[in-house]
């Protein structure tokens, strides 16, 4: 569309929001996209439909166009818009636009039904934008059949965006098999409107970080939508009794739903409110969607009165085996809430709780009348061939005044997976309605040998999807059970008990078990966690004391970790390993039988404990011990072992201090050939120690260990955790403001206070080094688990040369100052750590004396040779 036909259309929207919604905000209400492609495929005439488009003819946008027909519909569309005609292929054809740089919604429309020499039933395509695919061996039929949308009209809508000087290039490709030789690709219509930069993706340059999505249940690290990632519109959904046609958008032509198809629990819609306060959008930008969408709310009608017996749920069916992005909207025009902390609720996403304080008038800065949004990611495990459902709920918070919760708008988008892919399942044939759809006609417009030959096309189009429906299903159980097998062999112990190494470690019976615990008496637990609880024990008539852990019974997950924490810690032994002593599998019970660890878990050791804080040196020799297990699993083992869930709650410690790396359930054996980079594998660990490029990726290599240890590191510095979500913003993210502070050139604003006057200027700058380098966003460049190790030993060896140095005195206040300079972390690549690992007899960074020293060899003992135990 040119662009005068743009600005037409970006007024003809603008009359009839101002015509119908006289109280909206008038300043740039209205965004007007740079292009604006309107393709009506497989027509030779444009088409203008009332809601402001003009459909230009498809023919010369059409770069590869081997065999392609252009055909109209044997069913008359009912619909306004692109439907009368589609663009059919057996072979592969492609559509390029000449686009700008930035990001673009690019939206395909498909009518499913039969067109000249194309039989509805056989379409089975895949649709490629440039490296991204959107959709595999797609079937519109079948989706079109399951009934999950408007009668047989489809309708995809993606985020996408472009590099300088690319050409926006969609390629739809026919999927034949030997099953569908017959396969074919077709499209009605294709937009590609233009989006503003940061609408739903990162701002790289915005310092203010509130409005970056926050990870799910698995990470505590901000997760930004980076521009190398393509998103599919999953739901945008308002509250409401009409959806928001896409004429009444603010310039993007976006289509808003209601939300309350998805609704699963009891609440109150409350519209129109606040026609007299004009809405400030000083908190987001006034395009992020239309005013009606804010002033539109859900609530759980509480009317005043406590409710707290149910949580306010959405229930939104997605493909299993991807990322998420989820964006709540939020505006408070009840003038009743007045003050922030009146009304306050809880937020679970996948009945993980994201926010405990969701107070609208807070985020809004005690302003009613601002719109705001709060963005969530979320990783859906799953083998992509599933359909599950992403559950919101919303409850109010017991401490707040108003028992209430509400919300205005949801909208949730797919992210493409590592290779590239946002391709979902088709519908199961065997769930589809067992009474097939008759598409809608437009009365009075046929004659009666029109309606026999749409009665024989409609019978015909039954029958061959009857057939169709066994063929796809035979092939779909058949996948179903290869999948099965592969899920299996995920578990290194696939074949259960049979499987367990008898005569690796010992097997214990629940008696002794029972006997050893005083029947789980609930005072000899001495830990616990989402898996159960760890019990002190003894065994051997008393005379050994051992730590025992419970899994829950009944889990599915938890039998997997079981399994493999037996497989791993079975054949390991090292000093720096927890060793296993045995386990019990019977009468529905797993329970793992450990050394007993006296001193517990380093966490214990560092923050919400009442026990005596430790020295600087005790948490340098943890850390090195710790870091020693970790380089024997890479290394000492006839393949590499690949921890995935390193954190300080799973370093143990015995009565001598001495570093014991613990928890094998999630640990996977890493790449087993020379060829072999990464394991590609669902994202699996704790929150806020995940590798930010595992979770992206779902590549996990040694280097996710490293980087997970690096946050270890910064705990142990610290003495926090790694996310306090009531810290002022900069200092929610112990990673972010370690890093920050090391931009600034004041690392050691992050410092335990407990360690004042410990640390040598000289250590804590190499040691920050060490930490910062295992966190960088690159894998690749952080050091390897054997680098840190002597880089480790590298600072212990400086902090044991400057000891009589460090004291009490003003002489070591610098060490805390912000006179020290930043740390060039990111410049750290592995040939710097392994210049510094080699060179650690030159001391050059200590005084002229260390300088003459050198250290010991046997701090590289273990290095040399990781034998075990």
């Amino acid at each position: 569309m040119d662009t005068t036909s743009t600005q037409i259309a970006s007024g003809t929207i603008l009359f009839l929001l101002l015509l119908f919604f006289p109280y909206l905000s008038i300043a740039d209400v209205i965004y007007s996209p740079v292009e604006l492609f309107s393709i009506n495929c497989g027509s030779s005439s444009n088409l203008s439909t009332r809601d402001g488009r003009n459909w230009t003819a498809d023919i010369k946008f059409l770069s590869e166009n081997k065999d392609s027909v252009a055909a109209p519909a044997l069913t008359p569309s009912t619909l306004e818009g692109p439907y009368t005609d589609a663009r059919l292929s057996h072979s592969q054809f492609t559509y390029s636009f000449p686009v700008s740089t930035g990001p673009k919604f690019l939206r395909l429309f498909f009518y499913s039904t039969s067109y000249q020499n194309f039989h509805r039933s056989k379409a089975y395509f895949s649709v490629k934008a440039g490296p991204y695919t959107l959709l595999q061996n797609f079937n519109a039929s079948l989706h079109a059949d399951a009934g999950n949308e408007p009668g047989d009209y489809l309708f995809r809508e993606y985020c996408i965006n472009l590099k300088d000087g690319d050409r926006l290039n969609i390629t739809f490709i026919a999927s034949k098999t030997s099953q569908n030789p017959d396969s074919y690709a077709f499209i009605n219509g294709i937009e590609i409107v233009s989006m503003p930069p940061f609408l739903y993706y990162t701002n790289p340059h915005d310092v203010d970080i509130t409005g970056l999505p926050h990870l799910v249940g698995v990470n505590t690290n901000l997760f930004p939508i980076e521009n190398n990632f393509t998103l599919e519109t999953k739901y945008r959904l308002r509250v409401g009794d009409q959806e928001i046609p896409a004429s009444q958008d603010t310039g993007m032509l976006r289509s808003w739903d209601v939300d309350s198809k998805y609704v699963t629990t009891q609440s109150v819609l409350s519209l129109d409110i606040g026609p007299g306060i004009k809405l400030r959008f000083t908190k987001i930008p006034n395009y992020t969607a239309p005013d009606t969408v804010y002033r539109s709310v859900r609530n759980m009608g509480n009317n005043g009165t406590i409710n707290m017996g149910f949580n306010l749920t959405w229930q939104l069916p997605i493909d299993s085996g991807f990322t998420y992005l989820l964006r709540l909207h939020f505006c408070q025009l009840n003038p009743e809430m007045k003050n922030p902390g009146y009304q306050s609720f809880f937020i679970f996403v996948q009945d993980q709780l994201v926010e405990k304080w969701a107070d609208i008038l807070s985020w809004s800065d005690k302003q009613e009348g601002v719109p705001v949004v709060k963005q969530y990611v979320v990783f859906i495990p799953g083998n992509q061939q599933e359909t599950l459902n992403l559950s919101l709920k919303m409850h109010p918070n017991p401490q707040s005044l108003a028992k209430d919760a509400q919300i205005n708008a949801i909208e949730l988008f797919k992210i493409n997976n590592s290779t590239g892919s946002l391709a979902g399942p088709n519908p199961d044939p065997d769930r589809l309605p067992e009474t097939p759809k008759v598409p809608l006609q437009r009365p009075n417009n046929k004659s009666s040998g029109t309606t026999r030959t749409l009665a024989a096309a409609v019978a015909g189009a039954v029958s061959a999807a009857v057939l169709l429906s066994f063929i796809v299903a035979f092939f779909l159980i058949k996948r179903k059970k290869k999948m099965g097998s592969k899920e299996k062999d995920e578990t290194p112990l696939g074949g259960g008990l049979s499987s367990l190494p008898t005569n690796l470690c010992r097997h214990f019976s629940i008696a002794e078990i029972r006997a050893s615990t005083n029947n789980f008496d609930e005072h000899f637990v001495v830990g616990m966690g989402g898996f159960g609880n760890v019990y002190k024990g003894y065994i051997d008539d008393g005379s050994t004391r051992v730590a025992i852990k419970r899994l829950k019974p009944d889990s599915r997950q938890g039998a997997q970790e079981f399994m493999n924490e037996i497989e791993m810690l079975s054949q390991l032994r090292h000093l720096h390993l927890v060793s296993l002593v045995g386990y019990c599998y019977e009468s529905n019970e797993m329970i793992l039988v450990y050394d007993f660890m006296d001193r517990g878990t380093l966490r214990e050791h560092l923050y919400d404990t009442d026990n005596p804080s430790l020295s600087w040196k005790q948490r340098l020799q943890i850390c090195v011990g710790a870091a020693r297990g970790l380089h024997y699993l890479h290394t000492g083992a006839k393949h590499t072992i690949i921890h995935r869930d390193v954190k300080s709650t799973n370093i143990l410690l015995d009565e001598k201090w001495v570093a014991k790396v613990s928890d094998f359930g999630l640990s996977r054996i890493g790449p087993i050939s020379s060829s072999m980079t990464h394991v590609s594998t669902q994202v699996k660990g704790s929150v806020g120690y995940i590798d930010p490029e595992y979770y992206k990726r779902q590549r996990l290599t040694e280097k996710s260990d490293v980087y997970s240890f690096g946050v270890v590191l910064l705990e142990v510095l610290s003495g926090r955790q790694p996310l306090l979500r009531w810290e002022e913003k900069q200092r929610i993210s112990l990673v972010n403001w370690a890093k920050h502070c090391n931009e600034k050139g004041t690392l050691s604003e992050i410092v335990d206070a407990k360690l004042k006057g410990q640390i040598a200027p000289q250590c804590l700058q190499r040691y920050g080094e060490v930490a910062l380098s295992c966190l960088l966003e690159d894998g690749t460049q952080r050091p390897s688990m054997n680098d840190a190790v002597r880089m480790l030993e590298f600072v212990l060896h400086l902090q044991e040369g400057a000891v009589n140095e460090v004291t009490e005195s003003e002489d070591t206040e610098d060490v805390f100052s912000s006179s020290h300079s930043s740390l060039l972390f990111s410049d750290y690549s592995k040939s710097t750590a392994l210049s510094m690992a080699t060179n650690v007899g030159d001391c050059s960074y200590g005084s002229k004396d260390s300088e003459e020293r050198s250290i010991p060899d046997h701090l590289f003992s273990e290095i040399k040779d990781p034998k075990g135990r």
